[in-house]
């Protein structure tokens, strides 16, 4: 086997289903979260020059989680602006509903920075410069995303911004 086929099947035995939970918090769908994954490895692991840390090789791995969530979001939001017919997505009822999908009704809300401040924040419990190093921009902005991202999943969970904290 090459030496990339043994990191990848390590990295996948250790830490895929961490990536698979991550992934999901950002996109909120299995299906998604699952291709996101799979893109995500297919882009990092195409590159020959990787080595054979799963810590690292995971880090690249989340980074591309990250980018193409953010990417494929504002494309799905271009493409949302410029279609001709207004279809209503369709209600999935679930006597069974419970606070995991309140909270994902709510992130869906989000705008993509939005989402991704509040995953790195409270999911990876990163910091604010961790986040604006791997967001690739300034801590105030994203101070300002976390801050209006409480704002707005307070005011649909029914609770208070300082309970969010």
């Amino acid at each position: 086997m090459a030496d990339w086929e043994d990191a990848f099947t390590e990295l996948l035995a250790a830490r895929g289903a961490a990536l698979r939970s991550y992934a999901y918090l950002l996109t909120g769908e299995r299906a998604a979260a699952g291709d996101l994954v799979q893109d995500a490895l297919l882009r990092v692991f195409s590159r020959l020059r990787l080595g054979s840390d799963v810590l690292q090789l995971e880090g690249y791995v989340r980074r591309a989680i990250l980018n193409q969530y953010i990417d494929g979001r504002r494309r799905a939001k271009l493409w949302a602006a410029s279609r001709h017919l207004l279809v209503e997505p369709p209600v999935h009822e679930d006597a069974d509903a419970t606070v995991a999908d309140e909270v994902r009704q709510a992130l869906s809300t989000l705008s993509p920075k939005q989402r991704a401040c509040v995953v790195l924040r409270y999911y990876e419990d990163l910091t604010v410069p961790d986040i604006a190093e791997q967001l690739g921009c300034a801590e105030g902005t994203v101070k300002r995303h976390l801050a209006d991202a409480r704002v707005k999943l307070a005011a649909q969970l029914g609770t208070t911004e300082e309970s969010m904290r």
